[in-house]
């Protein structure tokens, strides 16, 4: 079946071609003709299958025959994801001179108002900037959106969590209706959250809401191409175990990409690395845009080899060349350790994944196994003798004088004052924290 045949535009199809993309995967060859046929949508698929094709291609055919106004909102959770989507609209729409706009925080609001102005056909938003535009904007930024005709939410999974509850609400305020505009929903994890819309009733004279999950995603979710692997440390000698690792002869050339839970770490480990003349880029929510944006095009490039993040990169990014997913700091919820893993061993590639247990992380590596039916494999190549004889020392001093410049550069201060500022509790992967059940 080609895309043609799915009801996508001719010079859409072309397009495609232009990129190397012949054949629908499941999850475009499923939604893309409910989608044009007037359905709402429900898809959830693993990452790296398709996803925004899947809601570019009927969005885009349809703006093709009347394309008017702002046509498409796509809410992301992440800046980098936000740019990624944006960068694939401009590449399909290019041919038919397709207005597109990213409005995400770290850039220029003011700006981004005389872009929303100009009324663009897609706006790619993260939402909590939209939710401020909507807010302090006015309403010669803001109108274009009360006539959209598609809402997109990408990770919708993250997006409909508590996190991102209020900045949704503000947003949803100013869009049309739902019974006026096509609804259009994401993700790689189908939750319950995600699922019981697709019980909400429907405005008379519009289709049901459509659902479609490939191969339920669960039985997709780790690649069989994908080797796990786990080493157990003590957690005082965490950074010098790491080097090792990265510098063993089978990785010392890999492109990796190493998860950490907060930004403080992802910033010691960005620096100690740095010092022990290792190639790293890191990616947290405490770098200005254009910082993080730089990270990612150097990363891609190949001008660095390591890339440390906290999750706003464990989703959605398409960095195809990832060989190796090192786990620094294990995350608390499984499915976040099955979105990070996913940065490897895409499209039948081989990759690896290892985690750096320590003596507080048991029971949450148990949780994993248990989530993914899979025991990790002992890491057996890093030793203790290994690392003190050859790691410990060095990586002990780098750390220590990147902690010192941290300290000099008041590193976190602009966070902590955001704090105080606000009164709320943010935490280290640019969200605000759920409050602990008492």
């Amino acid at each position: 079946m080609s895309f043609q045949d799915l009801g996508v535009s001719k010079w859409l199809v072309e397009a495609l071609n232009a990129m190397k993309i012949n054949q629908p995967t499941s999850i475009q060859s499923a939604c893309i003709p409910k989608i044009l046929k007037g359905h709402d949508c429900i898809g959830g698929a693993k990452t790296g299958s398709g996803k925004t094709i899947a809601f570019a291609a009927p969005m885009l055919t349809k703006w093709s025959e009347d394309p008017s106004g702002i046509y498409g909102v796509v809410l992301t959770p992440t800046r980098e994801l936000a740019l990624q989507i944006a960068e694939q609209f401009a590449a399909l729409g290019a041919s038919m001179n397709i207005r597109v706009s990213v409005i995400v925080g770290g850039e220029d609001i003011v700006k981004q108002a005389l872009e929303l102005q100009k009324r663009p056909h897609f706006v790619i938003a993260t939402p909590g900037r939209l939710a401020d535009h909507i807010l302090n904007s006015g309403e010669d930024t803001i109108g274009g959106l009360r006539r959209v005709k598609y809402l997109i939410l990408d990770e919708a999974d993250r997006l409909l969590s508590n996190s991102f509850g209020s900045d949704l609400e503000r947003c949803f305020k100013i869009l049309p209706p739902s019974d006026k505009r096509q609804t259009l929903l994401f993700t790689a994890t189908v939750t319950d959250a995600v699922r019981a819309l697709k019980d909400k009733p429907t405005a008379a004279g519009k289709p049901d809401v459509f659902i479609h999950e490939v191969e339920t995603v669960d039985k997709v979710a780790i690649p069989s191409t994908l080797a796990i692997q786990y080493i157990f440390i003590p957690s005082y000698v965490k950074e010098a175990y790491l080097n090792s690792i990265l510098t063993l002869p089978s990785y010392e050339n890999a492109t990796a990409i190493v998860f950490v839970n907060k930004t403080h770490t992802a910033e010691v480990l960005r620096r100690t690395l740095r010092k022990l003349e290792l190639r790293v880029a890191s990616l947290h929510s405490e770098m200005p845009q254009t910082e993080r944006t730089n990270s990612l095009h150097r990363f891609r490039a190949g001008a660095a080899r390591i890339l440390i993040a906290t999750d706003v990169a464990s989703r959605g990014l398409d960095i195809p060349s990832v060989e190796l997913v090192i786990n620094y700091d294990i995350p608390a919820d499984a499915d976040d350790f099955i979105h990070r893993v996913g940065r490897t061993a895409r499209a039948g590639r081989k990759g690896t994944s290892i985690s750096v247990v320590t003596e507080k992380d048991v029971e949450r590596i148990l949780s994993i196994e248990e989530r993914i039916n899979k025991k990790m494999d002992l890491l057996d190549e890093v030793d203790d003798n290994k690392v003190i004889k050859e790691s410990l020392q060095a990586t002990s001093a780098a750390k220590r004088e990147a902690l010192m410049d941290m300290d000099r550069e008041n590193f976190g201060e602009k966070r902590k004052n955001n704090k105080r500022k606000n009164g709320k509790t943010v935490s280290s992967n640019n969200e605000p924290e759920k409050k602990k059940k008492k």
